[in-house]
């Protein structure tokens, strides 16, 4: 993860999550976040055309000020940044996956032939195009529709934080996984982020 600070922008600002974690550095166990108001919380994520439904969890920031990732041991669930606005809140609403975690959580990983890689919750993440429906669901278990509007990746020491993470006036989504090549150390270079708008009312 990216060492940016939240203080550095406003309140409901992420951290650029650059590396939501490859399968070669451990992954540890995030801090659990309480959320208010939980029937207006996200709790499961919906991208039918990859086949794709995965509960959501609530997350914050680790130590370093830089934005939580889900633990492997769950590594097909999606974490949702509770500091930041809601899905159909106004803003972009955060949400983070691994595209990769070892096979068995807690064992040393390895990459050879991918003997002990397996596939995680957005390993196809990179797939959608705009057009793509997301659905959000809350804990109401109310479905809110988005649509696909651009799959971009980034090198991940060219984050652009502004525009992944700046104010907009619609309920938009943002949903961001590892990409591009592995490097020498094992871990992915950029971020996948896919940028989605609320659709109807």
């Amino acid at each position: 993860m990216a060492a940016v600070l939240l203080h550095l922008f406003p309140q409901w600002y992420a951290p650029p999550p650059a590396r939501p974690s490859s399968a070669s550095a451990p992954a540890a166990e995030p801090r659990p976040v309480r959320v208010a108001d939980a029937g207006s919380a996200p709790v499961r994520l919906r991208i039918p055309v990859l086949r794709l439904t995965a509960d959501v969890l609530p997350l914050g920031l680790d130590e370093n000020g830089a934005l939580d990732a889900p633990g492997f041991r769950d590594a097909m669930k999606v974490g949702w940044y509770a500091l930041g606005p809601r899905p159909g809140e106004p803003g972009p609403a955060v949400l983070v996956g691994h595209r990769d975690a070892p096979a068995n959580p807690g064992t040393v990983p390895v990459r050879n032939g991918r003997d002990n890689i397996r596939n995680a919750v957005f390993a196809k993440l990179g797939r959608l195009r705009p057009g793509d429906l997301v659905e959000a669901e809350r804990g109401d278990g109310r479905r809110l529709p988005f649509r696909v509007t651009a799959v971009d990746t980034f090198r991940t020491g060219d984050f652009p934080t502004a525009r992944v993470y700046g104010p907009v006036p619609d309920p938009q989504l943002r949903l961001i996984t590892c990409g591009g090549l592995i490097d020498a150390h094992g871990h992915w270079d950029s971020n996948v982020v896919v940028s989605a708008v609320r659709e109807g009312p």
